[in-house]
């Protein structure tokens, strides 16, 4: 089973769970702010696992480009 950035944020948002629980039994504030959390880290993993759009800038040919250099 392959680890896609949909699973994993849905995995991490599993967390909500045990905060909504805590909140409802024990004090809500510290639930609101353990949910909102969980929420940040939850979006965080999906983020950092998601291709991005221009990937990470490096050429293929591992040189830097260097051609404003070379002119006479």
């Amino acid at each position: 089973m392959e680890l896609t950035p949909r699973r994993a944020g849905t995995v991490a948002l599993v967390a909500l769970l045990p905060a909504i629980v805590f909140g409802v039994t024990k004090n809500p504030l510290a639930g609101v702010v353990t949910a909102v959390n969980v929420l940040i880290i939850s979006t965080v993993i999906y983020l950092l696992m998601s291709p991005t759009e221009g990937g990470h800038g490096h050429e293929s040919n591992h040189e830097p480009d260097h051609e404003h250099e070379h002119t006479a």
